[in-house]
């Protein structure tokens, strides 16, 4: 038995969900993938509720195990900063609604999660996860492999169920890098 982590990309605009199920030896298969979307000529509360149900609605088709969102940043542009925080608010109510336990992960953690490298680009993120889980192609827009690299990154740290886990493989590449560098994050510095 796997884990099953929904991921989300929040946006107003283009919002990622992706869905993966990954296994003892920490391989990852792709079970859905999908962006709501919404024109920027709506009104404010009806984008806000469409995501909602559009994320909502995978969330009961596919009852993840876990959900992982990006966590909000701060960013020059605070009308996306604000709709972000805004869809980021309707995922964790989802979750809480559910009780389904929900993980905020940074995009530097999610990066060095899959690619080994925390400042890796949108492409190097994209074609990591397409061969992580065996597609010809990243998903498209990046919002979509961005959403599939959070649930990744949320099962690879938080680890599949201990009867599950029972003679696995040790950690990948990817995973190692990025438990150095988490290690090497919290090392005391000479000096501080």
């Amino acid at each position: 038995m796997g884990l099953r982590v929904l991921g989300v990309d929040p946006g107003l605009t283009r919002c990622g969900v992706g869905v993966v199920e990954v296994d003892a030896r920490r391989r990852a298969t792709l079970v859905a993938v999908d962006v709501v979307r919404t024109a920027p000529t709506m009104p404010l509360e009806e984008r806000l509720l469409l995501v909602a149900r559009g994320v909502e609605a995978l969330v009961d088709e596919h009852r993840p195990d876990a959900m992982a969102v990006e966590r909000v940043f701060a960013q020059a542009n605070v009308r996306t900063v604000m709709g972000t925080a805004q869809v980021s608010g309707l995922v964790l109510r989802a979750a809480a609604e559910r009780g389904i336990p929900v993980a905020l992960h940074t995009p530097s953690e999610v990066k060095a999660a899959v690619t080994g490298y925390g400042s890796a680009d949108k492409a190097q993120v994209g074609a990591m996860v397409a061969r992580l889980l065996g597609l010809a192609e990243a998903p498209r827009p990046a919002d979509a492999a961005d959403a599939l690299a959070l649930a990744i990154c949320h099962a690879w740290r938080r680890g599949v169920p201990p009867t599950a886990a029972a003679g696995a493989g040790g950690p990948t590449p990817a995973q190692r890098a990025w438990r150095d560098a988490e290690k090497s994050a919290r090392a005391p510095r000479l000096g501080a």
